[in-house]
């Protein structure tokens, strides 16, 4: 019953496929994404190439130009703008005018231009190490591209080889048919598999399409490093130069000195005004006048009104710091699970290798029984899938090994 249930589903299956074209052709996909080999381009001037085009390069401009803004204030020998006020009055009966001209500027607080300074130092640092941990971050996604497309090409290569062998099988199965060693049902049985190669193919090919385009996306190029693969590193665990640590203890740093230029502002600025004053008119009885003037105003308990604002920049330092302890947790988890997958496929591929080994010479024996009529079609399908899957995962499990190093090395911060 099972054999003939068989039979009937492989009719089916030919009729479609005849009805539909596919019978003797292989699916045609028009869609195509190129991808160049440059045999001179390396890793790392792949991610070089990829960071010019980043988004990330605008904000990463911005915080250089705040860092030279915040420098420039610092140099000031003024904690702001200075002003200019003039003041003019005149008696109605014309007998008196009175002048008033002064410049007015802020000053520093004892200690508040040093915190400033402080302030645009860390700024400067924090631009630099924003820079590092943009590039890490980009070079984990052109990494990732890079063996996903192998991986897919890989896959592909092997549906691609699978579907030949089955076309020297299907031939073979005709010719045997035709000669009356084979039932016609095992020709149906043949085309059918072929056909079920062919629908895996294409699946392969779209797949490829896909990885390259992610990888063109990431890096808005289309040519890929003639070599990619990339030494372990040898480091055993995260360390604090870990450029995404560093990133973030930049940012507290520079919160912290925020709050103490912050604090330093005290009450207000304190404020000289220097001027001149004339008082004359044209009564010969009046004074006629001219003097220079002094004024210094020193603001005193804004405690109240200061309080607010370093309650919100210890808000925002405390939320980094928490940031900090989150992101170190999450880089000690990824190493962790870096180090394992290293293990593990480093045990699959000797266990791979051996299976493929085993199902190679296994194929042998089963393919030169078939052609001596020792065994069926059926049992000859299942043993080569079974051989072909091992040769795929001995494959897969070469370049997952290698893709493997490149992930814990982007763990522990290593940037090519």
């Amino acid at each position: 019953m099972f054999a003939l249930n068989l039979i009937r589903g492989c009719l089916s299956v030919y009729v479609l496929a005849t009805s539909l074209g596919l019978a003797d052709t292989l699916p045609i996909v028009t869609h195509r994404d190129p991808i160049e080999v440059d045999a001179g381009m390396s890793l790392a001037q792949a991610i070089d190439l990829t960071l010019e085009k980043h988004p990330d390069n605008a904000w990463l401009k911005a915080l250089e130009e705040e860092s030279a803004a915040l420098d420039q204030r610092s140099k000031s020998w003024l904690a702001g703008a200075p002003s200019l006020g003039l003041f003019f009055q005149e008696a109605t009966s014309g007998t008196l005018h009175y002048g008033d001209a002064s410049v007015k500027a802020p000053l520093w607080n004892f200690g508040q231009r040093d915190a400033e300074q402080a302030v645009a130092r860390q700024a400067e640092n924090s631009a630099q190490s924003q820079s590092a941990a943009v590039k890490l971050r980009v070079a984990g996604l052109v990494r990732a591209a890079l063996w996903d497309m192998e991986l897919q090409q890989i896959r592909y290569d092997q549906a691609q080889n699978e579907v030949g062998v089955f076309e020297q099988l299907l031939s073979k199965v005709e010719r045997r048919v035709e000669l009356g060693d084979l039932p016609r049902a095992d020709l149906l049985l043949a085309q059918t598999e072929l056909l079920q190669k062919r629908a895996v193919l294409t699946q392969a090919e779209a797949e490829v399409m896909h990885a390259r385009k992610r990888y063109a996306s990431i890096t808005q190029m289309t040519k890929v490093p003639g070599n990619y693969r990339e030494t372990l590193a040898d480091i055993a665990e995260i360390q604090q130069n870990h450029p995404a640590l560093v990133a973030i203890s930049n940012q507290i740093t520079r919160k912290q000195a925020e709050v103490e230029a912050i604090r330093a502002v005290g009450s207000g600025q304190p404020d000289v005004a220097v001027g001149i004053n004339t008082d004359h008119g044209p009564d010969p009885r009046s004074n006629k006048t001219e003097s220079f003037n002094i004024a210094v105003s020193v603001p005193f308990g804004g405690s109240a009104h200061l309080a607010p604002r370093v309650a919100a920049a210890n808000v925002e330092l405390n939320r980094l710091v928490a940031d900090r302890g989150q992101l170190s947790r999450d880089l000690e988890q990824a190493h962790h699970e870096a180090e394992h997958n290293l293990e593990v496929n480093r045990a699959e591929l000797v266990i791979a290798e051996q299976l493929k080994q085993a199902a190679e010479e296994h194929l042998k024996m089963t393919e030169l029984s078939f052609s001596l009529g020792e065994i069926n079609l059926l049992d000859l399908l299942r043993i080569q899938s079974r051989a072909q899957q091992a040769i795929l995962n001995a494959k897969e499990r070469s370049v997952i090994l290698e893709r493997d190093k490149a992930l814990y090395n982007q763990a522990v911060g290593v940037t090519p």
